[in-house]
């Protein structure tokens, strides 16, 4: 499929092919949901924990009598019904990560870029550079393509001074081909690839 090649002020500068087994597939909700779920539940950190009976540092010794004292029995002051005692199944120190097969993950991508192709939401520039990094002429370019909330993904390499530029303006994010994923795709509105992010994806996608 046939697609214009804009540059970052909006101006025609020629066409790309896209891919119809990379940016043509049928969208799937269910992958899509598998994968941003395998996504988040691995940036959790699973370092949450609380202290159980054996961590707490208080005297084992029996502090009641065993009969006559009007209540009931118990051992040391460590366990969980008592304040300072241990924890009863609390959280503890764990991956909150699982295996997703590497074709499911690939698919995934594919239905994202898909996605963002039947509905209007890609484009591809040129390049994305700019001489300063500076966040005013960013602004600029950005108002002539009409983006306010957009994923911006590149080749290899990210420019140096386009990255500094964007990190001043709040919904845009950019990240090299490599970095591309379905949760960073979907959370944003319109997707942006270079050219050279095409050729990247479609090498890693194939």
């Amino acid at each position: 499929m046939k697609t214009n090649v804009l540059t970052l002020d909006a101006k025609k500068a020629g066409d790309i092919e896209l891919d119809e087994a990379i940016f043509g597939v049928t969208a799937r909700a269910d992958i899509l949901h598998r994968v941003v779920n395998w996504q988040l539940a691995k940036r959790r950190a699973g370092t949450h924990a609380v202290k159980f009976r054996s961590d707490i540092a208080r005297t084992g010794k029996k502090w009641g009598r065993q009969k006559g004292g009007g209540t009931a029995r118990h051992g040391d002051r460590r366990s969980n019904i008592f304040i300072g005692g241990g924890r009863a199944f609390g959280p503890v120190v764990r991956d909150h990560g699982f295996d997703l097969p590497k074709k499911i993950r690939k698919l995934g991508l594919k239905s994202a870029l898909s996605a963002k192709q039947a509905d209007g939401k890609l484009i591809v520039v040129d390049v994305a550079e700019l001489k300063d990094g500076k966040t005013k002429e960013l602004a600029a370019k950005l108002a002539k393509l009409g983006l306010a909330n957009a994923l911006f993904v590149d080749g290899a390499e990210v420019n140096e001074n386009f990255k500094r530029a964007v990190a001043n303006i709040p919904n845009i994010d950019v990240l090299p081909s490599q970095g591309a994923n379905v949760y960073d795709i979907l959370r944003r509105d319109t997707l942006v690839l270079t050219k050279a992010a095409v050729a990247k994806l479609e090498e890693r996608l194939k």
